[in-house]
């Protein structure tokens, strides 16, 4: 019995129904709370969620691009006229490319056998050259010990002869900082068909020829100084060109298509993108090796290797364009008068909670009503009304079903 009880019990629970009771409570203490709540939350809504993000607006996210690069300038190294031929790979003008500033250039390397140059494959007998991993940075061990010098024995390998000698100190070709970099961007935000480019309308042929980019005079000029772009990135252009690094030009595309379109500009802005390499003692920099490779009269193969220390360059396009549209103004329109509700439900915490006479609210607040109660007899139009005030006057507002 206690069991089939407890059973209806539920079932009825279950089929029970909830409706708003309005209780209107009379304090200055919960009314200000209340209205400095919902003003905020207007504030939040009209000063950041529309005017700053612009949520009144369908946004492009998706923006296609195109970069072409030029450098420009001469450079003295080892008694050779450096230009553009020689000192930026690759020679294709991409969106990435090298600035060499430094090479350690080792020559007439043939197939061969020699020995090692590195200190660690020091040896004294043929025991010591082999090892687990039969490769060292020159080639691949033979296991045997041989004479690097009258003095010196290191262990012999086989691969390009004479092994590389990469710890040699070199000039570094400081004229690279007076070097010129012309960008070339186009930009398409495909939602919208909008189409721009970095080469404004109103930059002349004699403009480009004369201008150097600012950030404060220059801003649209495509010309930068390779110099000033190291600088704008807060680093030092003689010990980047020693050690390398990679440095990042962006180009950002922000646009309000609601405005003219004049009003779409880009905005440059520098960083290093490696400043993590910077701080390690193991790899710092950026270099890489690569080697010209020739021919003797009778046939036999030989090269030149060259390990190479520079600046690379990434020219890295981004933006979004918005443009207004009903469906996100309705949107955040109604989650704007939504919100405005949260003003209710911290009230009813702080009076449910933390007033004086929180009982006597919650006894308004909350009524159960069964078939019981409502019968015949009853007077068809019940009014209560409370005597009792939480902080000031509490009132119910009712009404009667005809």
């Amino acid at each position: 019995m206690p069991m089939l009880s407890s059973s209806m019990n539920c079932v009825a629970d279950f089929f029970t129904y909830e409706t708003t009771k309005s209780v209107v409570v009379k304090s200055w203490t919960i009314g200000v709370i209340n209205r400095a709540v919902q003003l905020l939350i207007i504030s939040y809504f009209i000063g950041w969620v529309f005017l700053h993000e612009k949520a009144y607006q369908m946004r492009d996210t998706s923006i296609e691009s195109s970069v072409v690069t030029k450098v420009k300038g001469f450079g003295k190294y080892s008694n050779h006229v450096m230009d553009t031929a020689d000192y930026v790979t690759p020679p294709q003008g991409t969106s990435v490319f090298v600035i060499i500033t430094k090479l350690i250039v080792t020559e007439n390397q043939v197939q061969g056998i020699c020995p090692e140059n590195e200190k660690s494959y020091m040896c004294e007998s043929d025991n010591e050259c082999k090892r687990p991993v039969p490769t060292t940075g020159g080639g691949i061990l033979t296991g045997l010990c041989v004479n690097y010098n009258a003095t010196v024995r290191t262990c012999q390998i086989q691969g390009w002869c004479p092994a590389e000698v990469d710890t040699k100190k070199v000039p570094v070709m400081l004229e690279a900082e007076n070097f010129t970099l012309f960008i070339k961007n186009s930009i398409r935000f495909p939602l919208f068909n909008f189409e721009k480019g970095n080469l404004l309308p109103n930059l002349t042929t004699e403009d480009i020829r004369n201008c150097r980019f600012d950030p404060e005079k220059q801003p649209f000029c495509p010309i930068l100084r390779l110099g000033d772009i190291v600088k704008f990135a807060k680093q030092d252009f003689a010990k980047l060109a020693a050690t390398g690094g990679i440095i990042g030009i962006k180009i950002g595309w922000v646009c309000d298509l609601d405005h003219s379109w004049d009003h779409c500009v880009p905005k440059y802005s520098f960083t290093r993108l490696d400043s993590v390499s910077e701080k390690n003692s193991v790899s710092p920099g950026y270099n890489f090796r690569y080697a010209k490779y020739y021919k003797h009269e009778d046939g036999t193969e030989y090269r030149t290797l060259m390990k190479a220390y520079g600046i690379r360059f990434d020219v890295l396009v981004y933006g979004n364009a918005g443009k207004f549209n009903i469906i996100p103004t309705l949107i955040n329109t109604v989650a704007a008068f939504t919100s405005v509700g949260v003003g209710t439900v911290l009230c009813d915490i702080i009076l449910l909670n933390f007033l004086k006479g929180a009982d006597q609210y919650k006894a308004k607040k909350f009524e159960e009503v069964t078939d019981t109660v409502l019968h015949p007899g009853s007077s068809s139009n019940p009014v209560y009304r409370s005597s009792q005030t939480l902080g000031g006057r509490c009132e119910e507002k009712q009404s009667t079903d005809s």
